[in-house]
């Protein structure tokens, strides 16, 4: 169906034009059967003009068909007062042009301007039969004067009817528009966010060095620099790929989701623990065998790395951070589960329960993890929301600080060549600082 439609613009302007050549060719027939060559003259224009007015631009409109319907009402009126009177036809052709007036009237103009145009045009329907001889005044206007009237009805509230389909379809874009706004947001708060948290983190860290009377030594100074330099470097991939994304939204890649496949994981992960605590990775390997549904890969790939971003902020005296992702659930309704977990000393035996995730940040912990009016976690609770699924986050006692995410699965996880049930069996990398 949609190749019916797939015609180039110059073959439609080319279509167009013919339409429009044997409209007018039509209006002329008829005002030719006047038998009067200023008569049909004025015909053509009126027709013509209320042809114009169906097809020009939108800020043209109430010019034209202004002028149209005036045009009209003024032949009717020059028509009576005349002795040359058409003997098969009253303007056939610019009757349905009336009717389209008012179809578009309703639709484009304000209120008070579409209830002016279309009762013009409703008047100049009224008359229109006054072109004919007097002789047909009477078996006529009875039967086709109500029959205009009710079609100028029908037309206006099918203008309507399109007025509201306009409006529903503009609010349908604003917010397409607003929520990929926010969803450009979150790419800049996740990915470069991310990066610029792991330059502060390793600049703050010479500083703090230098402050206490032990500075790094040239080694170690030049492998702070080499982790500020990569971490600069993605940064301004990242930024450049969203850049190419907000040039070109339908262009390749602009669909593709952020976070890649699981296995990346173990790159992300290895990177945080390059410059920060110790971080160990366990990942069921029948995620990352299987196919997930679009969107899961990269909302799991985007509350770790945002945990991750926030251990660096907020946890300065963690030692270690732990990474789970595991399928979870039973075989009909599977689900991924995410915790990220880490022993920094402001959370640990707080007791404290796990905090909702969608109501902002967490609300639980010591001093260094106030509650706070960020936009990471509420960013996560979206993303998850997205594909069905929850955030939580907050202090646990005996663990740390936690965060966890429920992403449901639709169906049974398919994995090639693995008949097992859900069990836990997992792959395991600690990584070393």
């Amino acid at each position: 169906m949609n190749q019916l439609f797939d015609v180039p613009v110059g073959g439609r302007r080319i279509a167009a034009a013919c339409a429009a050549v044997l409209l007018i060719a039509a209006v002329a027939t008829e005002g030719a059967d006047t038998g009067s060559v200023p008569l049909a003259a004025a015909w053509t224009v009126a027709g013509g003009l209320l042809l114009a007015a169906v097809a020009v631009r939108r800020d043209r409109f109430g010019a034209v068909a202004a002028a149209g319907v005036l045009a009209s009402c003024l032949v009717t009126l020059v028509t009576t007062r005349v002795a040359a009177r058409p003997d098969t036809t009253f303007g056939l052709v610019e009757t349905g042009a009336l009717l389209l007036v008012v179809v578009r009237a309703a639709r484009l103009r304000p209120p008070l301007r579409a209830a002016a145009l279309a009762g013009g045009a409703l008047v100049a329907l009224t008359v229109i039969l006054l072109r004919l001889p007097r002789s047909e005044y009477e078996p006529l206007v009875p039967f086709v004067v109500p029959a205009f009237w009710f079609a100028a009805v029908l037309a206006a509230v099918l203008g309507l009817y399109l007025r509201l389909l306009d409006r529903y379809r503009a609010q349908e874009h604003q917010a397409g528009l607003q929520a990929q706004r926010l969803d450009y947001a979150r790419e800049l708060h996740d990915f470069v966010g991310h990066h610029v948290t792991a330059i502060i983190a390793q600049t703050k860290a010479v500083r703090y060095a230098t402050a206490a009377g032990r500075p790094p030594s040239p080694e170690e100074l030049d492998g702070m620099l080499a982790a500020v330099e990569e971490a600069g470097s993605q940064a301004m991939q990242s930024m450049r790929g969203m850049v190419a994304v907000l040039r070109d939204p339908a262009g390749p890649g602009s669909t593709a989701g952020p976070g890649g496949e699981l296995a990346d994981l173990r790159t992300l992960t290895e990177r945080f623990s390059a410059t920060g605590p110790a971080t160990g990775l366990a990942l069921d390997p029948r995620l990352t065998a299987a196919a997930l549904p679009p969107g899961v890969a990269a909302t799991v790939h985007q509350v770790v790395r945002e945990s991750l971003t926030n251990v660096r902020k907020h946890a300065r005296g963690a030692a270690s951070v732990t990474v789970d992702v595991r399928l979870g659930g039973d075989t009909a309704r599977p689900a991924v589960l995410v915790s990220v977990t880490d022993d920094g000393p402001d959370a640990a035996g707080s007791g404290a329960e796990p905090a909702d995730g969608g109501a902002g940040e967490p609300t639980a912990g010591g001093a260094d993890r106030p509650a706070r009016s960020g936009y990471g976690l509420v960013g996560l609770a979206e993303r998850a929301a997205m594909v069905g699924g929850t955030v939580t986050a907050g202090a646990r006692a005996g663990v740390g600080w936690l965060v966890e995410a429920h992403i449901p699965l639709p169906g049974p996880l398919s994995v090639p060549g693995d008949d097992r049930r859900h069990g836990d069996d997992r792959t395991t990398a600690t990584l070393e600082s």
